[in-house]
């Protein structure tokens, strides 16, 4: 069975193609600059190097049927046409409480998608353009919706409630929501079985850190709590999002800087994090290591405070579930940045462990980076949002 694994965003669409079976990845790429001048589509079939072509894409169908013609390519493509696709999914950002688990699409399932708009203005709109590119295209392929919010759907009302009047709940739906879900689902069960235990049994704190980061607890396999909340604001300092912070802060800047709050919020957003705390140097971690190596005080800064708010989280989650079995470490800078996993291991030690130097040198690797005789596990384990999408889409297939 083939599954297309489809993620868009506002100008861009990324793409697997994947033997279920074997889960074994045909073929990858990336559309960028979806209605803008200047776009590209990197396709890269298994076992050979990635090919760029420079081609306009006014709209997402264009892109999807650029996806489709790489595929059935006869010269570089990895299947014959499209009947040998057998399903899509689809990432979808926000399901809101309506969705508490990957769906088959059909009429009701978008019309139930674009009432959560609301909650991802950003994201929602742009998925759904995806979805319907797609069934225009594969009228008769079954597709699903998996959703970045569904696995936090399981954190108790403590855990999502927020400290405001409760007809704000009650009205608009105003809690905590938390993303990156398929993500911390997918390294929650693969730590699992990379230390050869049942995740029924476990308690696991997942570190997803990236541009965009969140952390999670996760007990008998179920979340409990996680760090975003009704908007990925929330929760960690990161790349270009402050995480969190006061919220008289927004009127006060405000009114110091004569914005809207609307203008606050895209400061929170996009000039916030690591990149304001550096002074601009960048919110990519490696140029903030190369910078702190360098002298760099404000960098060096943005990276402590970066990691401190990680570690207080960790400690936070410990307690939430009276215990910690595994810490994991994933995405682009859980994943790779070695310095940033030491700094915030060198908070752990009262739970009984610490990051091992000789281990911890590794990028990109499933590994075990605590300590010999450490009580809780620390660990590396990319993650593979894709893969995750694939297997809930073959669920429900």
């Amino acid at each position: 069975m083939n599954v297309l694994v489809i993620n868009c965003g506002s100008s861009s669409l990324k793409y697997q193609l994947i033997n279920a079976d074997t889960e074994e990845v045909l073929a990858k790429g990336l559309c960028e600059r979806i209605g803008i001048d200047g776009g590209m589509h990197t396709y890269q079939p298994k076992g050979s190097d990635k090919v760029a072509s420079m081609i306009d894409m006014p709209d997402h169908t264009k892109a999807v049927g650029l996806v489709l013609d790489a595929l059935c390519d006869p010269v570089s493509g990895v299947i014959k046409d499209l009947s040998e696709i057998d399903a899509v999914g689809h990432r979808i950002v926000h399901g809101g409480e309506k969705f508490s688990q990957s769906v088959l699409i059909d009429d009701d399932v978008i019309a139930a998608i674009k009432e959560c708009n609301d909650l991802a203005p950003l994201h929602n709109p742009t998925n759904l353009i995806g979805v319907n590119s797609c069934r225009k295209l594969m009228p008769d392929v079954p597709m699903v919706a998996v959703f970045d919010t569904a696995f936090h759907q399981t954190m108790p009302e403590k855990a999502y409630l927020y400290g405001i009047p409760y007809e704000y709940y009650g009205k608009y739906k105003v809690r905590r929501y938390g993303f990156h879900g398929t993500s911390h689902e997918y390294v929650a069960n693969r730590t699992a079985e990379f230390l050869n235990r049942d995740i029924k049994d476990m308690k696991i704190i997942v570190c997803h850190l990236g541009n965009g980061a969140s952390v999670s607890a996760v007990s008998g396999g179920k979340c409990v709590d996680t760090s975003m909340g009704l908007t990925p604001l929330e929760g960690l300092i990161m790349g270009t999002r402050s995480g969190d912070i006061d919220p008289a802060i927004m009127e006060y800047i405000a009114g110091k800087e004569n914005l809207s709050i609307s203008e606050v919020l895209n400061v929170l957003n996009k000039k916030s994090g690591v990149l304001g705390l550096s002074g601009g140097v960048s919110s990519d971690f490696r140029d903030l290591g190369e910078a702190a190596a360098s002298g760099n005080e404000r960098a060096q800064t943005a990276l402590e405070t970066y990691a401190y708010r990680v570690a207080k989280y960790i400690g936070a989650y410990a307690a939430a579930m009276n215990g910690v079995d595994a810490i994991t470490f994933t995405a682009g800078v859980g994943e790779n940045n070695i310095a940033v996993r030491a700094m915030i291991g060198s908070y752990l030690n009262y739970l009984g462990t610490a990051v091992d130097p000789d281990r911890n040198n590794t990028r990109g690797e499933e590994k075990i980076i605590s300590a010999e005789g450490s009580k809780v596990t620390i660990l590396v384990i990319p993650t593979d949002e894709e893969m995750s999408i694939a297997r809930q889409t073959v669920a429900l297939c």
